[in-house]
């Protein structure tokens, strides 16, 4: 049984800011106003990584008058627990049943 895990998804989320924006979102659909107060990142970086987490699918946005707001895509972040729960399914099989290759 072959499992993969979406190592692109990964690389996105990997970023210790993204993954606060990601945090943050889980709990609030916020602005970049928001954002900005609440990680401490510049007004350009804090755009940059929205801009990231937009074109891998993590965040949708939803325009208000000047502002934008983001939300998280929960389905996308569920389709990555699925997959590490795959792979750790896969791992319990093998431990259960002593899987290893032999040396040559």
């Amino acid at each position: 049984m072959l499992t993969s895990v979406d190592t692109d998804l990964l690389r996105v989320l990997a970023d210790p800011l993204r993954l606060q924006i990601v945090t943050l979102l889980a709990e609030e659909t916020l602005c970049s106003t928001h954002l900005i107060e609440e990680t401490g990142a510049r007004q350009t970086n804090l755009s940059n990584h929205l801009k990231v987490l937009r074109e891998a699918g993590v965040v949708d946005t939803e325009p208000c008058g000047r502002f934008t707001y983001y939300r998280l895509k929960p389905d996308v972040i569920a389709e990555l627990a699925g997959q590490f729960a795959d792979l750790a399914k896969t791992a319990r099989v093998t431990a259960e049943n002593n899987v290893k290759r032999s040396c040559p």
